[in-house]
């Protein structure tokens, strides 16, 4: 089933540009494995040495943090959008 993946623009530069990405897949984690494969230069963004998701990066399955639904075995359905947010760290502490 075909999922779309939306990319901030810090990681649009390991997809030629693209800001959204269409794969095919049945899970979260398949979507992100099809993204890496078409786009290998993503993997090491998003997965760590361990073949781990990343604890930086937030992924958001129609809106709703994956940590709350199954994590990156949740499943999608046509037409589902997964989206992609490094944390960002940095400011003035006062």
């Amino acid at each position: 089933m075909s999922v779309t993946i939306q990319l901030p623009t810090a990681l649009r530069t390991f997809t030629d540009g693209l800001s959204e990405v269409v794969v095919e897949a049945a899970t979260v984690d398949e979507a992100l494995r099809q993204l890496t494969k078409n786009y290998a230069d993503l993997k090491r963004h998003l997965f760590d040495e361990e073949e781990k998701l990343r604890s930086f990066v937030n992924v958001y399955l129609n809106d709703e943090d994956i940590r709350s639904i199954n994590g990156i075995a949740a499943a999608v359905k046509p037409g589902d959008t997964i989206m992609l947010i490094p944390a960002i760290a940095g400011g003035i502490q006062k």
